[in-house]
């Protein structure tokens, strides 16, 4: 059996915002309560946790496609009270219990206040969320119009900063439908929502997002979960180097 660690930030308390009172301080997870088949039990990188502690307003989960990242924000955010297609708090949209069993096993220790709001938003489940908000009647555009009658970036983006109270968030890939520039609409909504108060929990793949400023960095490759620098993170070593030598990189990648 592999150990398993306890992934936060080391001595340098990296990303810290000194009196900034975090909704979620951390989540261990109690492997004997997690049934043998577990698909979490076929992930390296989530088999090595037994404590995730969080240590910024904002945490970022990085890492290449399967290693853990959507399987951990989910169980967490199921843990939290949210269901595991999205939504506020209030959103029933799952018809099965899929997942639920590395939420189950999870214990979560929480601050001395408590979120006045927050969701958890899931790129590939959003289309179910904007559906259910029609039928709870439920508008989140300042345009007054459906989601749904939104571009989906614009639809995303509303549902994003749709929030204004002090909250805990969670999100799942939400660059998946956005521009750049969204993308960067959405940092600055996030650093500010964050000095003001508001945690986020977000797995992403995009170098815009994964530059906030402050946050602590989890990276899920190598099969294990650790802190890293942002410069340390696949995203922004590939763009880097597409960026700075483009050629050179679509030669190498062409070449037969």
């Amino acid at each position: 059996m592999r150990a398993r660690a306890t992934a936060g930030c080391d001595a340098r308390d990296r990303g810290r915002a000194p009196g900034h009172p975090l909704f979620l301080r951390s989540a261990s997870i109690e492997w004997d309560a997690v049934p043998p088949d577990s698909l979490a039990r076929a992930i390296p990188a989530v088999t090595t946790l037994d404590t995730l502690r969080f240590e910024a307003p904002v945490t970022l989960f990085a890492g290449e496609n399967g290693t853990g990242k959507s399987t951990l924000l989910e169980a967490l955010a199921v843990a939290l009270g949210f269901d595991r297609h999205g939504g506020t708090r209030h959103y029933r949209l799952a018809q099965d219990r899929g997942g639920d069993d590395l939420s189950a096993a999870m214990r979560l220790t929480r601050g001395p206040l408590r979120p006045q709001t927050g969701y958890f938003f899931r790129a590939e489940s959003f289309t179910d969320v904007a559906r259910a908000a029609d039928g709870y009647g439920t508008v989140f555009s300042d345009t007054g119009r459906s989601l749904l009658d939104r571009s989906h970036g614009e639809g995303f983006l509303d549902f994003l900063q749709a929030f204004d109270g002090v909250g805990l968030f969670l999100m799942d890939e939400p660059e998946a439908a956005l521009s750049a520039q969204r993308q960067l609409a959405l940092l600055r909504h996030i650093v500010l929502a964050a000095r003001a108060g508001s945690q986020f929990v977000i797995a992403s793949h995009s170098p815009i997002l994964l530059g906030c400023p402050g946050a602590q960095i989890l990276g899920f490759d190598d099969g294990r979960i650790e802190p890293i620098d942002y410069e340390q993170t696949e995203s922004y070593r590939v763009t880097r180097l597409f960026l700075e030598d483009r050629a050179s990189l679509l030669r190498h990648l062409l070449e037969e």
